[in-house]
């Protein structure tokens, strides 16, 4: 057997995927090693119906990634998400989180403002987009979101400020 090849009876990686699904295999973390040898081609991404929790997903650097699907999980925490996602996917159009903790809609009792301020935020934060969830982002949605962010980025720098001259 030649160095580098995969074991007897193991089937060698396909590689130059274009999508990629690991949806409803009870993952409780990323599936890094697979994910990373499709990071040049593949642009579409389905996480969805696992058991991925914040602290377990980290993704490799994938600049032709569209369209992530990560529904039905364990994720809680809406900051660390968002920024993975848009520290790794730079190109990022399509993304769905709907059946997480950090994504409240009426599908996990969360409230119309609380929906409507998710929305903001992660539109707010990832510039690309042009569908969340199920739903198209509309341009006044856009604007709305960049101002209601921009301005709390505003007050929170100016606590500080004012925290550090006391």
């Amino acid at each position: 057997m030649e160095v580098g090849s995969p074991a007897a009876g193991s089937p060698a990686p396909v590689l130059g995927l274009r999508r990629l699904s690991f949806a409803y295999q009870g993952l409780l973390e990323i599936p890094y090693e697979g994910i990373l040898e499709q990071r040049d081609t593949l642009e579409v991404l389905d996480l969805s119906y696992n058991l991925l929790e914040d602290a377990h997903i980290k993704f490799p650097y994938m600049p032709n990634l569209t369209t992530l699907w990560i529904n039905k999980n364990k994720i809680s925490n809406l900051p660390i998400i968002v920024e993975e996602i848009r520290c790794k996917f730079p190109n990022i159009k399509i993304l769905s989180l709907m059946n997480n903790e950090a994504a409240p809609s009426y599908f996990n009792g969360g409230s119309l403002p609380q929906y409507l301020d998710y929305r903001h935020y992660v539109i707010s934060q990832l510039s690309s987009l042009e569908v969340l969830d199920d739903t198209e982002v509309q341009e006044e949605e856009r604007t709305l979101a960049r101002k209601t962010y921009r301005m709390q980025r505003l007050r929170e720098g100016n606590k500080r400020k004012k925290e550090l001259l006391h």
